[in-house]
């Protein structure tokens, strides 16, 4: 699609893309050009208008509040949720020794290939729980 819009936006590459369409062709690619850009400028202008009537809304009500002597402070955290806590890592369940180097596994996720390896020579996941 990239291409495409590249076609589009390209002058000289357009106009070689539309080339052995005829007159009563490009006109019809006309119109629906016409009627697509119609409906993105009413779609812009409404989006505008609503934008313009919220902005109107928080302005009366950020009035309403300086009048009875309210702060967003005073409103507190309502709405606002904390940030979710990240739990402690999963404490490792299996190691193996490779080289001297241990390697432990929790367990969950993708299995280390040093297991995968050690399953396949007969050995079981008891053989490493620690």
């Amino acid at each position: 699609m990239s291409e495409f819009l590249d076609i589009l936006t390209h002058g000289r590459r357009f106009k070689a893309a539309v080339k052995e369409l005829s007159l009563e062709d490009l006109k019809d690619v006309s119109v629906k050009l016409e009627k697509i850009i119609d409906e993105k400028a009413s779609q812009a202008e409404a989006e505008s208008e609503a934008m313009a009537e919220r902005n109107a809304k928080i302005e009366e009500i950020r009035k309403q509040m300086e009048a009875i002597g309210l702060s967003v402070d005073d409103i507190g955290g309502a709405g606002v949720k904390p940030a979710p806590k990240k739990r402690a890592p999963r404490p490792a369940k299996y190691q193996i020794e490779v080289n001297g180097e241990m390697v432990q596994w929790t367990g969950q996720g993708r299995m280390p290939t040093v297991f995968k390896n050690e399953l396949e020579n007969g050995r079981t996941m008891e053989d490493f729980l620690i």
